[in-house]
Parts: structure tokens; sequence; C-alpha cells
């Protein structure tokens, strides 16, 4: 399998197991009586289903992004890597100004 496809199934298994964890413990603890609905209506495994489903859309692309960003390797030293970098120089420059004028609204 290739290595993106594989890298990306790793972290669909990891955000589906983080949202059903997520949502058992939405169901578990009746939050805005959420596990009430679910378990008192016919459409609840339903509901469970696609909460669970959608959360784990969530977290799997929360998951590539947080993996993706913790690959970068860090080149070592402190300064700004690569360019001829230089320090900023504020320069004065004088600028002409005119009286203020305030002009009334026009009427229309």
């Amino acid at each position: 399998m290739p290595r993106l496809v594989s890298f990306y199934v790793q972290c669909a298994v990891v955000g589906f197991a983080l949202a059903a964890v997520f949502v058992g413990a939405l169901a578990w603890g009746d939050i805005a009586g959420l596990g009430h609905l679910i378990a008192g209506t016919a459409e609840g495994p339903l509901a469970l289903f696609l909460l669970w489903f959608f959360n784990g859309i969530v977290f799997t692309g929360a998951q590539a992004s947080v993996r993706v960003l913790l690959m970068a390797e860090d080149a070592g030293g402190d300064g700004p890597r690569g360019g001829l970098r230089s320090d900023l120089v504020a320069i004065p420059v004088r600028v002409p100004a005119g009286r203020a004028r305030r002009t009334p609204l026009s009427r229309r």
C-alpha cells in the first residue's frame, strides 16, 4: 500500500476511535439530554451512528493535520533559516501635512 494511503488510513483509525470515545462520553454523561434522546427514540441508533460518523470525519482531519505538522524537521540553530537576513532599521521620512479642513455634509 502506498505510504500516503497508509498514513491516511492510520489517521482515520485513530480519528474514528477518538470519535467513538467522544460520542460515548456524550451519551454516557447525558450531555444536553443526548443520552436520553438516543435511548428513548426509535431513531436513536441512526442518530448515534451519524454523530459518530461525522465526528469521526472531523477527528480524522484533525489527526492528519497534527501528524503532518509534527513531521517537520528541525534544521538546528536558533536564528532564521535561509536568505541573507538583516535587521530592520526605521528610516524617518518627513511628510508635509496641510491644515485639516472639515467640509460639511452635502444635503441631497
